[in-house]
């Protein structure tokens, strides 16, 4: 809880400010991580972009739970350009959704899931955020935000 909401719900706001739909990803109600559960951030990226591919939508950003809050000009500068992803926070990216099937490929030949890793074999351009990001991991890392 910060603010007296879930962190989630802080980041499916912010969501909602750049994109035509906003889905959660991994959770209970939500969209299921491809192929299976269990594959970290990467999993959770190949669902968001299965997802968009099979509902019309051209793009995805993809924003962790644990990030709930993000700068205007990191999100403006993601979006100008897919794919592309913050060199800070991987999971924070924009993803064509015509990659659906590439990361599906990936995760099922390469087993270190490296979100990172992908990003750099598909040419992604690596953006850095333009101030420290609040990751919050820890009951310590809520007290800073």
């Amino acid at each position: 809880m910060w603010d007296g909401r879930p962190l989630l719900s802080h980041v499916r706001d912010a969501c909602a400010r750049w994109a035509d739909a906003v889905v959660v990803v991994g959770r209970d109600g939500g969209i299921a991580d491809r192929p299976a559960p269990g594959l970290g951030p990467l999993g959770g990226i190949a669902g968001a972009l299965h997802h968009a591919a099979i509902h019309g939508f051209d793009s995805v950003l993809t924003l962790p739970c644990d990030t709930p809050y993000l700068p205007e000009a990191l999100v403006a500068s993601l979006l100008r350009r897919a794919p592309s992803y913050c060199s800070d926070a991987p999971v924070i990216g924009h993803w064509p959704a015509d990659l659906a099937d590439a990361l599906a490929d990936h995760l099922a030949r390469d087993g270190r899931r490296s979100v990172r890793g992908w990003a750099q074999q598909i040419g992604a351009l690596p953006i850095a955020a333009p101030e420290r990001l609040a990751n919050v991991n820890t009951p310590e890392d809520l007290a800073a935000l």
